[in-house]
């Protein structure tokens, strides 16, 4: 273990080393130069701003930049990380209208220039640089038309020094978000000047990034909703460049573009509310339907599975499931141990639901969302079904995985079966866990059976099995203390564990993006004995 320590601590020290020595080659006349040969060619392409209304989150009411005080905008040194990053991106462009002053906007730009010129470890970051270039070309109504000469050669000239620069450090960037958008930044680049350099490594990194980053099926090998709904927005932007410019779309484009629509609408058809598994939030995509809407993309799928995921939907019921394994640990940055955890909605309404992810891997919360207990599942002596290491970077990966051992679906009209079980608490417990769930849709009843399996290596230890609830549902608890009623809006239910103790806690939860709320979840515990362990449980809608 010292040996192991030390060998981490020589190896973090190496890597700060490396980083200092080569910020110290980015800030140097030498680089600069490197990045500063470019061609003469003019912006061509000029893409409509429309397009990118599957990424801007902005007002509807536009503003005039006469709004703004804008007059010492780069002077400003006090600026919150966050308040910096979006002031540099430039993407508060898309939130002024089109009769806003050219000759204003394109004084900011260029004083912007004057000041960043060269390479900022700040204002050149990857993400930020991205969104400025895709911003600064999208906007070309506002940033670049009826400019003069003098102005347009500064403003081609920075764009392709950028993305000189951003292709010499893409593919050292450890975020993979990062590297789709600082891949569609240089695809753009090079349609709007039509350079076939650009176009050709911006394609080239796009292929190995399908190629990297999803299953064969098509699938995140994150397994991450909210990654899979991000990759199929900068796809399809991707695409309609393309399309609008009259440039060949890639086969591999199309492919993937087919594949994410499959599972994106299996995801989110028939219901508003967003999946709470492996890193996923709360989310409206109803502006990206009308997006694609518009844009004639009609994905369909008449599957229940997407990967590893379970959706069994009608129109007012839903079932989904998590029973698939943990991605690699290249992959598993977002990973929450949440095997064999589910979703039961009615009528759009949550009943049973997970408590969400705490994104900021930085707070001590981000590691609490990622545990067992945050799921509607099984843990044992409150530890998870997949242990978690801290890197150097802060960010807490798998560091001991688990398989997914049976697993067994029916999808009938008025009946649905989901079955499997996993081995996460094989090694330290000698335990495997066992999960049946049925919905009868006549009766309205959710019904469950979670056994828990001995083996020759067992351990005796304690169960807890939770039920996270919407924040907004109430719970009561009988006289009797063998059922418990849940209330949310316009729905009553019953939740029944006859031979088992039940109760309803405090807890937390992670819906919205890096914030929590309290909630109620039920809460069925006990030991587990060398006598077989069989835990059932009922949820029945109240008439």
């Amino acid at each position: 273990m010292i040996l192991k320590n030390s060998l981490n601590y020589l190896n973090e020290f190496f890597t700060f080393l490396n980083s200092q020595i080569r910020q110290y080659y980015l800030n140097s006349s030498l680089y600069n130069k490197k990045i500063s040969r470019i061609n003469s060619n003019n912006l061509k392409y000029k893409p409509s701003r429309s397009l990118l209304d599957c990424l801007i989150k902005y007002n509807k009411e536009k503003k005039n930049i006469d709004n703004f005080l804008l007059n010492n905008i780069w002077e400003n040194k006090n600026l919150r990380s966050k308040d910096y990053k979006n002031l540099h991106s430039f993407f508060w462009l898309f939130s002024l209208d089109l009769n806003s002053s050219k000759n204003e906007i394109q004084s900011i730009i260029l004083k912007w220039i004057e000041k960043n010129n060269d390479y900022n470890v700040s204002s050149w970051e990857v993400d930020t640089l991205s969104k400025r270039i895709i911003s600064w070309i999208s906007n070309s109504k506002l940033t670049y038309e009826d400019s003069k000469d003098e102005y347009k050669n500064k403003f081609d000239e920075i764009i392709k020094k950028q993305i000189n620069h951003l292709i010499n450090e893409i593919e050292r960037s450890t975020w993979v978000d990062d590297k789709m958008i600082g891949c569609s930044a240089v695809v753009l680049t090079g349609i709007a000047y039509n350079d076939k350099n650009f176009i050709i490594y911006g394609l080239k990194l796009l292929k190995k990034i399908i190629r990297l980053s999803f299953d064969n099926e098509g699938f995140p090998r994150s397994r991450n909703i909210r990654q899979l709904v991000f990759y199929l927005k900068y796809f399809v932007l991707i695409r309609e460049w393309l399309k609008e410019s009259q440039n060949e779309i890639p086969d591999y484009l199309n492919e993937i573009i087919f594949h994410l629509g499959q599972s994106y609408v299996l995801i989110h058809k028939n219901t508003k509310k967003s999946f709470l598994f492996n890193g996923n939030q709360l989310g409206d995509n109803y502006a990206f339907d009308n997006f694609l809407k518009r844009l004639g993309y009609n994905f369909k799928n008449e599957n229940y599975e997407t990967g590893s995921y379970i959706f069994l939907k009608n129109k007012k019921f839903c079932l989904a499931a998590d029973l698939g394994p943990p991605p690699e640990k290249e992959y598993s940055k977002d990973y929450q141990s949440g095997a064999l955890s589910f979703e039961f909605m009615s009528n759009d309404n949550k009943i049973i639901c997970n408590s969400g992810y705490f994104q900021n891997y930085k707070h001590q919360l981000n590691l609490i969302s990622k545990s067992t207990a945050c799921h509607s599942s099984l843990n044992i002596d409150n530890t998870s079904s997949v242990s978690f290491l801290k890197q150097s970077n802060g960010i807490n990966k798998i560091n001991s995985s688990l398989k997914i051992l049976k697993k067994e679906v029916f999808n009938k009209n008025d009946y649905w079966s989901l079955e499997a079980s996993h081995n996460g608490y094989y090694k330290k417990f000698g335990i495997l866990h066992h999960r049946k769930i049925e919905f009868f849709h006549d009766t309205c009843k959710l019904t469950g059976v979670d056994r828990i399996e001995r083996k020759k290596n067992f351990k005796a230890s304690n169960f807890e099995i939770r039920f996270h609830l919407d924040p907004e549902a109430k719970v009561m608890k009988t006289q009797d203390g063998k059922s418990i009623y849940i209330s949310l809006r316009n729905e009553g239910w019953k939740f029944i564990s006859l031979n088992n103790k039940i109760t309803f806690e405090t807890g937390l939860y992670f819906g919205e993006k890096n914030n929590y709320v309290e909630n109620q979840n039920i809460l069925i515990s006990g030991g587990i004995g060398y006598e077989e362990m069989i835990i059932k449980w009922e949820i029945e809608k109240v008439k």
